[in-house]
Order: C-alpha cells, then structure tokens, then sequence
C-alpha cells in the first residue's frame, strides 16, 4: 500500500530526475558560448515587475515566487483571449465549468484574484471568472504571483495573483489586426495613441464573434452556440507638474451567446435553448503625487460592475431565467516611504461597499451587501548585495464576517549573479461570498435541483417540509451553520540559476494548507428525486508538489521551454477515516472493500502531472514560427461510488496532449500577417472539456505604424 509519504519521496525523486536533465541540457548548451542580452529568455533579467509589492521592483530583486507573460509571447502564440494565454503557462490548470476558469496550484478558480492594471474583475458564477471575457489586443504583459497574497490584496487571494498590465503607450501609434479562422471566427482590434503637451489619450477596441460550440458544463453534446463580444477601452493621462498626475480608465465589455444547452440529471437530459446577455463595466481615476524623492503616494477610487441576464425554455416549455448585478466600489490610498538606501515601506487602508441584486436570491429587489476597511503594511530590506527581504500584513474588518489577518514573509539570497534562492510563507483568506450566503436557487433548466446559500438553507427548507415537498434530509443538514472565512496557509522554496545568457532554471517546491474550505454538498432530496444543495465549513485540505521551468537559447534564432509541475492534493478528514479504516469502496464485480490509502486521488479536478513545451524559431527579419505542446493527466470529474471520497473506481476525465502552432512575418510599410492550427492533434471531449475547440485554424493580418 503506498503512503503519502512514499508519494512525497516519489516527488522529491521526480524532481531529482528532472534537474538533472535540465542541468545535462544546460550544461551541454553552455558550450556554444553564445551571447544573448540577460532578459532574452524573460524569466531573471532587469525588467519591471509591479504586482509582487504594488510598487515597481526588478524581477532579479523580488523575494516570492513570481512568472511574467510578455506581450510579444502572446503575440506570436496568436492567442487573443486570456483564457488562451493562461492554459499554456506552467502550474496553471484551465477548468471548463460555467467559463474558463483558472487553477493555481491546485486551488479552484474562486482562490485567484484576476486584475487588469492592478484593479479587480467580478462577475463570478460558482466562483469561475470566464477568462473569454478578456481581449488581449492591447496587453504589455501579465504578472503572476503564486502562493497566498491576501497580505496585499485581501480576499480571493488565497491561492495567487494574475495581473493583466496593459498597453499604455506615451508616444502617437496606431495600430490593427483584423483574424479569422475556423467556426466563422472573426476577431478584430484596433488602438490609436495619442499625446498632446501634458495629455496623453489611447483608445482601444476589440469585436470578436465566433459560430462556436457549447460552453456550458454537463453538455452532453457540442451544440452550435454563436457568441459575440465587445470590448472598448479608454485612457487618459495628464500630467500636471514633474510631482503629480492623474491617470483615468473605463473599460466595458458586452457579450451575446445563444445558448443551447443539454444537462443530464438523475437519468434525464434536458433540452433549452435562449440567450445569455453580459455587461460588464470598470472604471477609476488615480491620483499620483510625489512629496518627495522619499515619499510618493498613490489616491485610488474604482468602481466595477457586472450585469447578467440568461432567458432559457426547455423543450417541454418551462421559462428559465436568470438575472445577476452586482456592483463593487473601492477607495484606496498608497504611500510607499524610501527611508533609506535598503529599506523601503509601504502603507495603504481603503474601504469597499459591494452589493448583488439576483433572481438566484430570495428576492430580486433585495440587494444583499457587504462593506470592508481594511489596512496593509509592507516592508522591504535589500543591502544591495546578497539578501533580500519582505515582510506584512493586511488586517480586514467585514461586515457580515470576523476580521480577518493576513501576514506573510519572504526571504531571498543570492549566491552570486547565476543563483538565487528564495523562501515565502504567508496566510491567505477568503471570505464567503454572496452565493455561499443568500442562494436561493431552483434550476428548471437541470432537473429542477435547489441550491440554498447557508444563510437561506434551513428556514427555506423547513418551510419546504412543512408543505409536503421533501422527500429525505441528510445528516449533513443538521450541521448547517454560519459560514467562516477560508484561510490558507502557504509555504513556498525556490531556487533560480542562470548559469549563463542562454539558460535559465527556476525550481519551486510549495505547500498549501486550506482550514475551514467550503464545500457545496447535497443536504437532501425531493419528494421528485431531485436534489437540495447548501454550503458548508468542513474541509481541511492540502496541496503540494513541485513546478520546474526551464528556457535555453540556442543558435541562429532557436528557443525552447519546458515546464512541469507534480501536484499532490487532499482532504485531511478523508485521509484520516480511509487510515482508520471507515471508508469502502466498490469491486468491479459491486461488492464493497475497505479503501486502501493507495486508491485515494485527492481533491477533484486536480491532474497529478502538468507539462507544457514550446519551441521557437525567429531570424532577424521577425519571422517566425513556434510549436506548444500541453499534457495534463487525468482528473476526478465525479463520485460514481458513494463513498463521498474521490478514488480509482470514480469517473475521471482523460489524459490528453494538445498542440498548437503559429508562424508569423512582417512586411512592408508596417503591414504584417500570421497563420496558426491550435489543437493540431483534434483532441475533443465534449463532457469534460466543453471549452476545448477541436481542430482550428486562423489567418491575421495586422498593421502598426511602430515597430
């Protein structure tokens, strides 16, 4: 029977084996003495990174662990959502229910803040923000950081960053591309900046529409669901003297999908068809002042809001529909105090108000709200030499919960100019959200379940009772309750070696510990059959494992990446009973044994094994070509057996390998094109993957009057 430490001395040899044939490659590459600028490859050089500290630092000086995406990847990848970008990054899983959603390290899409230039996005269903909502036309770059960040950036931060930094030219430049590709795809940008004395003004504007495929989960086949969006973009900045500015933003994003959904549900399939319609609007005005060359200090006030409405008829005539608003406004200052040549800090306090009104709560004109203070603090040691290091916290007062307290560390040293290691712990929390607190929610469209927010769950169903409409109530219902805060507690060491211009390595080994994890579980059932769901705090839960990434320069214009990451996940509680010996399983014949450790798979949706490859080719005269390749290996999709413990006799999605290619070329007088095949090998699985395209080709055409 394997233990989980026999799986901790299997990662540890893992990693073994792939450092040293990182190290045999590197090694092998450094022959060719070639000479290379440091930020070639991207990962350790000079450039500017912002989100790790909220202030600009350079990569080689920042102590946690961090990746950067550069525009000019995402270009020549040919990716044009965020969703596109992300998938093909180290340590990242894209989840496919309810949009394309992001998994960092295990952890589910709700335990990722998403920001663009710093502000965050909202409008989440079940927790997933569909990452197709997000254009990159006129992206400079994206940041992550991984591990707990809620010292910084407070709730839904628990498992990590991802910062989306935008294009913000200071000089006049215009460009636009115009693509299309399979499924009637068209998808078409354009930017134009423009400076004036003291104003600088940049517009941006992104259509996209596509005949597309179901993207809903459940489908159990892939319908034809045409899709359009827009996204516009407008900045201003002014600047009034060599100490103060102001910068002001507005973004807006509106999306249509004909929705044509199929969901199963206790043996039935369930047809509807109708539209989905979302809105979704950002808006904050910065006011930057520098008192000093010590002190500078940034006023920020910012306001989101998300707006959707889907109207759905089955086929048997029930109406569906679904209305969602929810508003978020935010004021925040920043100082940040040089005090001298080693030691920096920063300070900040806001408040935040956010209210929904839904047709998913008892009533539409209710709004439920919520309101935070809170304050951080941050402080920065770097002698210049060889250590580095950051500590802080953030302290949060809500309304509707306790406070929470947020701190964190990190430490980094550096050897010498090739290696650096680095060592972060820090706690993260998340609060209950308003689905986990006020659902009140019955889908005509699924086979008619119910889904109670804890707040809502017992007096709705004892009224339920009352009248004769439920079938059974499970032992789990008497133990609905108030919600607490998530916290998450994350450690994380890394080494980063750049043994020469070409080569780069970075090894990073992190464990994460989640008390108090909500977890959505059948409470009961119908008189129908149908099943009552609600929310409870009864998970402790952990995830661990190991990423490594390596990038190599060779000659005469070659590149290549390799990442990997090894994860291992569980629930405590569940490891506990299958160790004592409570927990059984099914045979392939039906009958029932005691569930041995080794079955155990961990949490669901989570893959053991993660690789991404890229080579890439680029001569003088910009063209270029690259190949990606993706592997993820199976996932638990389902309990099939009734143990409530996801092992190997449940329903897993498949392994899988996709490949993607693209090439490129400038031409004359600022005219450029590029031709690509994303999922060259046609991989599809309609059930598991409902976002997954099979097989598409495009063809862009670009223009630019810079470089």
């Amino acid at each position: 029977e394997t233990s989980y430490c026999d799986l901790c001395a299997l990662m540890k040899k893992r990693a073994f084996y792939i450092i040293w044939t990182s190290v045999v490659l590197i090694n092998f590459n450094s022959k060719a003495q070639m000479n290379f600028s440091k930020d070639s490859l991207g990962l350790y050089s000079d450039t500017v990174f912002v989100t790790a500290n909220k202030s600009e630092r350079k990569v080689k000086n920042i102590s946690v662990p961090i990746s950067m995406i550069t525009g000019k990847s995402i270009v020549q990848a040919g990716n044009t959502r965020l969703a596109d970008v992300l998938r093909e990054q180290n340590g990242i899983t894209m989840t496919s229910g309810f949009g394309a959603g992001v998994q960092l390290q295990g952890l589910n899409p709700d335990y990722t803040i998403i920001l663009i230039d710093g502000e965050p996005l909202i409008g989440r269903t079940a927790g997933v923000l569909d990452l197709n909502r997000i254009a990159l036309g006129n992206i400079k770059k994206i940041e992550i950081v991984k591990g707990p960040s809620s010292s910084l950036y407070g709730s839904e931060a628990m498992a990590g960053v991802i910062n989306i930094i935008t294009d913000k030219k200071n000089t006049d430049a215009l460009s636009a591309n115009i693509r299309y590709g399979s499924y009637n795809t068209k998808d078409g940008n354009i930017s134009i900046s423009k400076r004036v004395n003291k104003l600088h003004a940049q517009t941006f504007y992104n259509y996209y529409s596509t005949d597309g495929f179901s993207v809903r989960p459940n489908s159990n086949n892939r319908f034809i669901t045409p899709i359009a969006r827009t996204t516009f973009t407008q900045n201003i900045q002014y600047k009034f003297t060599d100490k103060t500015s102001i910068d002001g933003s507005v973004r807006y994003n509106t999306e249509n999908i004909k929705s044509i959904i199929a969901v199963a549900n206790n043996g039935t399939t369930i047809y509807s068809n109708g539209n989905e319609n979302n809105n979704d609007l950002n808006g904050s005005i910065v006011v930057n002042h520098k008192f000093s060359d010590k002190i500078k200090t940034k006023l920020n006030t910012y306001y989101t809001q998300f707006k959707s409405k889907q109207d759905l008829l089955t086929v048997s005539g029930n109406p569906y529909n679904d209305l969602f608003q929810q508003n978020f406004k935010r004021i925040e200052d920043q100082t940040e105090w040089k005090i001298n040549a080693s030691l920096n800090s920063i300070i900040g306090f806001g408040w935040i108000t956010e209210n929904v009104n839904s047709s998913r709560y008892d009533n539409i004109d209710s709004a439920k709200t919520n309101n935070i203070q809170y304050a951080f603090n941050q402080w920065e040691w770097n002698n210049g030499k060889k250590w580095v290091a950051n500590a802080g916290f953030r302290f949060d007062k809500n309304q509707n919960f306790a406070s929470a307290f947020s701190p964190k560390f990190s430490l980094m040293y550096k050897v010498n100019t090739q290696l650096r290691f680095k060592l972060s712990a820090g706690r993260g929390f998340k609060a209950p959200d308003f689905r986990q607190l006020y659902l009140n929610f019955t889908n005509a469209a699924a086979g008619s379940y119910s889904v109670f927010g804890a707040v809502e769950a017992q007096k709705v169903i004892n009224r339920l009772m009352d009248l004769g409409q439920i079938g059974n109530l499970f032992s789990n219902f008497y133990q609905l309750k108030k919600l607490e805060p998530e916290y998450a507690t994350g450690i994380h060491v890394s080494a980063e070696w750049e043994p020469n211009q070409s080569n780069e390595i970075q090894v990073q080994f992190f464990r994460n510990d989640i008390n108090n994890l909500i977890d959505v579980q059948q409470v009961g059932n119908y008189i129908s059959g149908s099943q009552i769901y609600s929310y409870l705090n009864i998970k402790n839960a952990f995830t661990t494992g190991f990423e490594i990434e390596t990038k190599q320069k060779f000659a005469k214009g070659w590149t290549s990446a390799i990442g990997y990451q090894f994860l291992i996940t569980g629930d405590k509680d569940q490891i506990a009973s299958i160790e004592s010996g409570t927990v059984y399983t099914k045979n392939d014949n039906g009958t029932s044994r005691l569930l041995k450790l080794s079955d155990y798979v961990g949490l669901p949706n989570t893959s053991k094994h993660r690789l991404q490859a890229k080579l890439n080719y680029e001569n003088t005269k910009g063209f270029y070509a690259n190949i990606r390749a993706i592997y993820r290996s199976k996932w638990a999709v389902a309990n099939t057996n009734g143990n409530e413990v996801f092992d190997e006799g449940d329903q897993f999605g498949a392994g899988y390998i996709t490949l993607n290619y693209s090439m490129g070329k400038p031409l004359k007088k600022g005219w450029a094109i590029q031709a690509g095949i994303d999922n060259i090998n046609n991989y599809m699985d309609g059930l598991n993957l409902p976002n997954l395209a099979g097989r598409t080709f495009y063809m862009t055409l670009k223009y630019s009057t810079q470089k």
